[in-house]
């Protein structure tokens, strides 16, 4: 079971491309971040690897913010960490790792205010698991931005992915277009 998803989860030496400037160009994290983070939320990166939208998450919620940064392989989390220190930024983060088989998001229970997984549920092993976990970190009325990359993730497979968050207590409030990517605005309404 460890074999197959390891062979699943993005490599590390690929997150120094997703963590890259031309990446930065093309997909602007800022932009996607904007309207859905605030100063002083408490926001939750599943899937962060190296901290593309980590990064910028914790620019915006500020001192009195924070981003909790979670990935399954210590390498990103290690990158990440050292990538935070030197923007200035690592007071901001809580960086976690998780297990193969869950988030582990005992800790945060109704304490966060917008999450993301950006390229993420179709690495999972169990996404009926993954979005009940997020759920349950969700605090109530709040948020979950959530986003496959079209090369490989179809429209089928993300409409089943969006079927599942629904079964787990989500609400689809929006879905778009962005950069290559198919996004759905989610929402914990209890």
């Amino acid at each position: 079971m460890e074999n197959a998803l390891q062979k699943k989860v993005c490599p590390v030496w690929v997150g120094f491309g997703l963590a890259s400037p031309l990446r930065r160009w093309w997909q602007n994290p800022e932009t996607m971040l904007k309207p859905f983070v605030r100063e002083g939320m408490n926001v939750l990166d599943i899937g962060c690897a190296m901290g593309f939208f980590s990064l910028p998450a914790a620019q915006i919620v500020g001192l009195t913010g924070s981003v909790v940064c979670v990935d399954v392989q210590p390498e990103m989390l290690n990158h990440l960490s050292r990538r935070a220190v030197k923007a200035g930024l690592y007071e901001q983060l809580h960086l976690h790792r998780c297990s193969q088989s869950s988030l582990e998001l005992e800790e945060w229970q109704e304490h966060i205010d917008f999450a993301m997984a950006v390229a993420v549920v179709h690495e999972t092993i169990d996404p009926e698991k993954f979005f009940s976990e997020v759920f349950q970190a969700l605090k109530p009325s709040a948020h979950c931005l959530f986003s496959e990359p079209r090369g490989h993730v179809s429209r089928n497979k993300m409409d089943q992915e969006i079927c599942i968050a629904k079964k787990a207590g989500f609400s689809v409030k929006k879905e778009w277009m962005w950069k290559g990517m198919r996004c759905a605005l989610l929402k914990r309404e209890i």
